[in-house]
Formats: C-alpha cells, structure tokens, sequence
C-alpha cells in the first residue's frame, strides 16, 4: 500500500481478495484475527454482525485509492459509499499502523 504521493509511504501487506458473492458474504465472519487483510470486491459497504473482533474498514474507488478508513466494532452497519467499489478490511489498528489514510492509493501484486 502506498500513502498520498508527497508522503511516499509504504507497507506491504499480506492480502485475501473475496470476489466471489459467497467469499463476500462470509467475509471476517467467525475469525478471531487476521494476518493482512481482505479485500471485498465489488462492495460498497458492510456490516460487522456476528463479527469477534472489532475492524478497520477502508473504503476504495475504482481506482483503489482510500475515500474513507473507519474503525468498527462488532455488531454494526456501515453506511454505503455512493463512489465506493472496494471494501479493505484489518484487524482494528492496522491501517494506522500501515499509514493508511484518506487519498492514500493502495497497489495490488501478485507473489511470485
């Protein structure tokens, strides 16, 4: 993941993409923790019911860079993003960590 281009800030993160509808749907729930974190895609919003841990979510256009990061407990609905299409999410304090903001760009690579 890379911050605003001024900061060039980097981290690199372990990453599980749910395209799927069934690996959208299941998401973090029934986890206790998660090494990295889960790309949703497509999505616009989620909800963290029945969820263990609270989460950082961050919420991504088209183009991967960062609209809004929120932290949520279990038991919530997040609101929709209207420019949305992908959903990140962490274990709760991870994207600070990460230096993950609003603006940021993150960037999706394949291991080889």
């Amino acid at each position: 993941m890379r911050g605003s281009p001024d900061e060039g800030v980097s981290a690199r993160v372990p990453l599980e993409i749910a395209a799927s509808y069934r690996a959208r749907t299941r998401g973090l729930l029934g986890r206790e923790s998660l090494e990295g974190a889960l790309l949703l895609s497509p999505a616009n919003s989620i909800h963290t019911f029945r969820m263990r841990m609270p989460i950082d979510v961050a919420y991504l256009d088209r183009r991967l860079r960062v609209l809004a990061v929120r932290t949520m407990p279990p038991g919530r609905l997040g609101r929709p993003r209207v420019r949305a299409r992908h959903v990140l999410e962490a274990e709760a304090g991870a994207m600070e960590g990460w230096g993950l903001r609003v603006g940021a760009v993150a960037e999706v690579r394949a291991l080889r």
